[in-house]
This record gives C-alpha cells, structure tokens and sequence, in this order.
C-alpha cells in the first residue's frame, strides 16, 4: 500500500468529520484520543501501536467502518514506526504518582487515637463509679 492509499483513509476521516460539522476538540471530546493523535490519523498516521485502536474508535465515531478498513490494509498497522512524539495523557503508559499517598495514614492514626481515648475514658470512669 502507497502512502497515497494511507493519505486517503485520512482524508476520508477528515472529509466525513468536516461533514458531520465536527472540530478535532470536539472529536476529541467525544472519543478521548488526543487532538494530535487525530491530526496524526487524518494526515499519515501515527505509531502502528495506537494507529489500530484509534483508527477503529475514531471510524466508529464518523460511522465508517474501522474494522473493514483495519482488515482490508493491516499493513498500514504493521510498519514500522518512525519516530513518534510521546506526550503525557490520554493514550500514553505514563507512570502516576499518587499525590495523597503520603498522608493516607493520617485518617488512620486519628480514628485509633480517638478510639484510644474513648476507652481510656470509659475505663476511668467505671473506676470512678466502681463499676469495676
């Protein structure tokens, strides 16, 4: 397959979400794949690794069908990759922090400190009242 036949599968996307009145931000929106992924879909393609589940998500999005296209060319799935711009987010094995990992014992220690202390109290005063 040429890189002509690839260009009009983006074109096709292109001209279909031009159709339905759509911005990539909205097209973004609706499938959560990255606007540059988009982009990347409607004018070369992108990373073999993401091209297929993109492709098939955003085709079903227009109402084409992703799986035909998917079927009828897995050698545009299969090339190898050029070198490919990873940004942090949607589509990406990003590693995340957890920013409230480090006090998630604090709850904890105040429920047991409070429990404690009831104790405590209820002890002393069945002392007092020589309950026990």
């Amino acid at each position: 397959m040429s890189r002509e036949d690839v260009k009009a599968y983006g074109d096709l996307f292109k001209q279909r979400r031009k159709d339905m009145n759509l911005s990539l931000k909205e097209v973004e929106n609706a499938t959560s794949i990255r606007m540059s992924y988009l982009q990347a879909i409607e004018d070369k393609l992108i990373s073999p690794i993401y091209a297929q589940g993109f492709v098939m998500q955003y085709a079903a999005f227009l109402g084409v069908d992703g799986e035909k296209i998917v079927r009828e060319n897995p050698e545009i799935f299969t090339r190898p990759a050029g070198a490919q711009e990873f940004s942090y987010g949607i589509g990406t094995m990003e590693v995340r922090g957890n920013p409230g990992a480090g006090i998630k014992w604090v709850p904890n220690v105040v429920w047991i400190a409070m429990l404690g202390l009831i104790l405590i109290i209820a002890w002393a005063m069945a002392r007092f009242f020589e309950l026990i």
